[in-house]
């Protein structure tokens, strides 16, 4: 058993991480730039906005779909690869969205741009948790949390900035300069061979046309609903079909005789489901806050988008204060202590939000913002470590997709329940003020649902060789006697 404190993180690893940061920022920051750009580009192409909309959820989808098929390309191909390939992706994309000459183009090119992003994230985690190890995992994965977590905070103001000051092509150019900076350094940076376990397998082709087209379906019926309600006959269609196949994919996967994208047999490691379910409340939790807090400055304290958007400061800078600190607790004392302790505050700091009203003090708000963003590095950043501290090495780029998967379900959920409670009591009669109330008591019970999950999560981490994929190995083996 080693120093319970972990080890620190060295000059190599250090570098990686910063590296990779600058990449996954990048993709991170650029979603919601474009999302608050949407009026400004319909304006410029004449399209009316439930076409330019799609700019936002062709990029949406695109990532949902490429995600899975990472850790596959990771195994096969080495993180190294995957990394760049992602990079000149969403470099390249930026530069054709810069240069888009109708609404339709632009839509195509955001596609190459979310092939890009949905190669990135997951491969900055699969590196960096290997790279990393148990040891350092807490540390390592409250550095990698910053972008994760700064990036949708950050991209409003960037997007508010640019659509104030300059043309629109620079929501896209903006990218440039960072995205070849990214692989100048990564091609010195990341390391060319990284470990691979058993995944040179062949291709699951089966599990790709079931799981991608799944998680897209399930992915635009959430966008829909937000909008148009569960009830609509695309929203209902989307997601039957995509959860109908993601039940064929699940089915597939436990049978089949090629290495499937997502191993779910890894669901069978009680502290992974339980890290990964947090995970997928997580998303919820922060997607509809980030969502929720500038629509009530704008509706109901009436600030511009630029100024909402500034608001969100607040929350960043205590994630980016609280991620560094819950990083090395998390290699001392693990999660289980961290993440219910985390819930619990986002739970009471979001209760000033609920007596907000009209005129709510500003400097109360902005410290509850503090003290939510600090939270969030509580949860987010050890739930993750305990991610890659329950899986065997070989199956990281496979624990990975799921994280990612379920987190952007529960990111879309989340923005989309909000949504239709706000519209459910504006149609009611209740002014804005009131409506935002009741969203936001909605958020403080989210929150204390997930400081209660968080009590499943692994406690403190032992640094002992993983057993888990013989835990795995016994669920499948029970499985097949059973069928």
């Amino acid at each position: 058993m080693a120093n319970p404190d972990g080890e620190r993180i060295d000059g190599p690893l250090a570098r990686l991480i910063g590296v990779m940061m600058l990449g996954g920022f990048m993709a991170l920051l650029d979603a919601t730039i474009v999302n608050v750009g949407i009026g400004t580009l319909a304006r410029h192409f004449d399209a009316p906005l439930d076409t330019i909309e799609w700019t936002a959820t062709a990029y949406m989808l695109t990532l949902a779909a490429a995600i899975p098929v990472s850790g596959w390309a990771v195994d096969r191909y080495g993180g190294r690869s995957v990394w760049l390939a992602g990079l000149a992706l969403f470099t390249a994309g930026s530069l054709l969205c810069a240069l888009a000459w109708n609404a339709g183009a632009l839509i195509a090119f955001r596609v190459v741009q979310g092939l890009g992003g949905g190669l990135l994230e997951p491969t900055m985690l699969t590196v960096l948790a290997r790279a990393a190890g148990p040891k350092r995992a807490g540390r390592t994965m409250a550095l990698m949390s910053i972008p994760m977590t700064l990036g949708p905070i950050l991209g409003p103001v960037a997007g508010g900035l640019i659509n104030a000051h300059l043309a629109w092509q620079w929501m896209f150019l903006v990218n440039l300069p960072i995205g070849v900076l990214a692989i100048a350094l990564a091609v010195r940076v990341v390391p060319a061979e990284v470990p691979d376990g058993a995944g040179r397998g062949p291709f699951d082709v089966v599990g790709v046309l079931l799981l991608s087209p799944g998680a897209i379906g399930v992915m635009y019926g959430l966008s829909q609903a937000a909008t148009a309600g569960f009830g609509a006959p695309r929203v209902v269609v989307a997601l039957v079909l995509g959860l109908l196949l993601i039940a064929a994919y699940a089915v597939h996967a436990l049978r089949s005789k090629v290495p499937p994208l997502v191993d779910l047999r890894l669901l069978a490691i009680r502290p992974y489901a339980a890290s990964v379910t947090v995970m997928a409340l997580v998303g919820g939790v922060l997607f509809a806050l980030l969502f929720l807090i500038p629509l009530y400055y704008q509706q109901v304290r009436d600030h511009g988008v630029l100024a909402a958007g500034l608001l969100l400061v607040p929350q960043g800078v205590g994630a980016f204060l609280g991620m560094p600190i819950a990083g090395r607790l998390s290699d001392r004392v693990g999660a289980r202590t961290l993440v219910p302790a985390g819930g619990a505050v986002i739970a009471l700091s979001t209760l000033a939000y609920t007596q907000a009203g009209t005129d709510g003090n500003m400097a109360v708000l902005a410290a509850c913002s503090v003290l939510t963003g600090l939270a969030l590095g509580f949860v987010g950043a050890p739930t993750m470590a305990s991610v890659y501290r329950t899986v065997p090495a070989e199956s990281t780029p496979s624990a990975t997709g799921t994280l990612y998967v379920l987190n952007q379900i529960g990111a879309a959920l989340g923005v989309t329940v909000v949504t239709l409670l706000l519209q459910h009591r504006m149609a009611d009669g209740s002014g804005p003020a009131e409506a935002f109330g009741t969203a936001f008591w909605w958020m403080v019970i989210a929150a204390a649902v997930l400081a209660v999950a968080g009590l499943a999560l692994p406690g403190r981490p032992s640094y002992e060789a993983p057993e888990p994929a013989a835990a795995a190995k016994k669920a499948s083996a029970e499985e097949a006697r059973r069928g």
